[in-house]
């Protein structure tokens, strides 16, 4: 069993920051890449920034500049830093993990989800 625990949503004002972490657990014979993804009401789940195993990051062009993702603790502890928050990035946050349980065995594990809300 692999198991995805997200912490750091919250409420914050425009211009603010926060920092989400996610840490992955359980049965996992590699880490391949992590990724957090969010979705706002009404509008499809959107990719925010992934990290692979080699060290290379991919960001969504609308946060560009003003998220850092990066990952810990041998590559199961996914993070993402956000500063200069705008209320368009109010949206539940997810952290996904595309982790194999064995040399040959996959699957794209999902956190619970966290809330970033952004408003005065």
């Amino acid at each position: 069993q692999v198991q995805l625990v997200e912490s750091g949503g919250g409420l914050v004002q425009p211009g603010g920051s926060l920092r989400l972490s996610c840490v992955a657990s359980g049965s996992i014979f590699s880490n391949v890449a992590m990724a957090w993804y969010r979705q706002a009401p009404g509008k499809e789940r959107e990719l925010v920034a992934s990290a692979n195993s080699g060290g290379g990051t991919v960001y969504a062009e609308s946060v560009k500049g003003r998220f850092t993702i990066s990952r810990t603790n041998g590559g199961n502890t996914v993070s993402l830093q956000m500063n200069s928050l705008r209320p368009e990035d109010t949206a539940v946050y997810y952290c996904n993990g595309r982790i194999y349980v064995s040399p040959f065995e996959w699957g794209d594990y999902w956190g619970q989800g966290t809330q970033v809300t952004v408003s005065s």
